[in-house]
This record gives structure tokens, sequence and C-alpha cells, in this order.
């Protein structure tokens, strides 16, 4: 396809997509003369998942570069490169380990992990030097200094909820042909985190009702 055609089925701006080209998010098309390129699915693959990245996470482009390269590191599984490209994600500010509650919030992080069964094993997602795991500490070191439930205990329910999501979330991306997953794995990260927390507030709201509305 042209990139008039790559423009109309992927929704970007042909400005755009030459801005992506320029920038390496988008790799060249194949040289037809010597200002005309073709491009193919594997294109339009890509350039959905960097309007993922760049529109919807609101990720800058280096950071959307990062994600990228993790994605076609060489010598890594699927579960390493999707691992990675995880990683590349922005996860907010990492724990201030000058903080007296951040090695509180620490064990109360591992406690959780040993819990649900989580090892460190040094493999993304979970080990301890990961952005989510970083992620995990600061949420837990915010809880306990406002003074907020944040105990392994009540934390719990919330993991084993999140086990059976990532079920599903992989369910979803065993849809896709094999040298596809690992992208689409990626963009359904950040799509879809808008989705849980809009179905969050949904379940909230109605068992406010159910548990509230006598009252």
């Amino acid at each position: 396809m042209r990139l008039a055609e790559l423009s109309a089925r992927s929704g970007v701006s042909m400005a755009t997509i030459k801005y992506y080209l320029r920038e390496g998010l988008l790799q060249p098309g194949r040289r037809i003369t010597a200002t005309l390129a073709e491009y193919d699915e594997e294109h339009l693959r890509r350039l959905r998942l960097v309007r993922a990245l760049i529109q919807v996470g609101r990720l800058p482009v280096n950071s959307a570069r990062e994600v990228l390269a993790a994605l076609h590191e060489e010598g890594l599984s699927r579960n390493r490169q999707l691992g990675t490209a995880v990683w590349a994600l922005p996860h907010g500010p990492a724990p201030d380990d000058t903080d007296p509650a951040t090695a509180s919030a620490r064990r109360t992080a591992d406690e959780l992990l040993e819990r649900v069964g989580w090892s460190h094993g040094g493999e993304p997602p979970d080990a301890p030097d990961s952005p989510p795991y970083q992620m995990l500490v600061t949420a837990i070191t915010t809880l306990t200094r406002l003074g907020y439930p944040c105990s392994a205990a009540d934390l719990e329910p919330y993991a084993r909820a999140m086990e059976r999501i990532a079920v599903d979330d992989l369910n979803l991306v065993e849809r896709y042909a094999p040298d596809e997953q690992v992208e689409v794995a990626v963009a359904l990260t950040v799509l879809y985190e808008p989705v849980l927390m809009g179905l969050r507030r949904l379940a909230q709201a109605r068992e406010s009702h159910r548990r509230f509305e006598a009252d």
C-alpha cells in the first residue's frame, strides 16, 4: 500500500507518519522509486502500536523508541521480549529509599508476593529492581504514610484478581500470530488500563448501590 492508504487505514495523518519515519519509530517502506515507497501489514500493525504508545499512553518519543527497541532484541524469548518492553513503559516515580516508610513497604510487597506465589526469580516483571515492583513499593509507601489499609492481607485479593486478569490478557494476545503477539501485548497493556479503571469504578458503583441504597 502507498502512504495515503496507510494513513487512511491507520487513522494517522500522513504528516505524522512521516514524522514517525524520521524518528525511527516506523521502519521505512520498500522503495519503489526515488520518491515513492510501499508499505505492508507489518507497517500498519507497528503504526497502531506507535499510536497506542504516544497518542493514548502519552509516552515521549524517546520512551516509545525504547519500548519498540525492546520488542526486537535478538536472542530473547517472547516472555523476555514482553517483560523488557513492559519495563520500558512509564511506571511513575521510583521509591524514595531515604524515606523510612520505603523499607517497610518493601517488606509488605515481598510478603504479598510470597503469599500469592510470585517469586522474585530475577525475571521480568517481578524482579526486585523491576519497574512494576518498584511502582508497587511506591504505592504501598504512600498508603502507609496516609494511614490507609495496605497490609499484605489487604492487598492479596487485588493480587489474586490481577492474576486472573493476566490469564485473560494472555488469552487475548494468543489470538494473534506468534510474530505479532509481543507487539499486541504491549499495545493492550496501554490500551486496556483505562478499560480496567472504568470497569472497576462501575463495579464499585454497583456494589455500593447493593449495599447502601436501602440506607
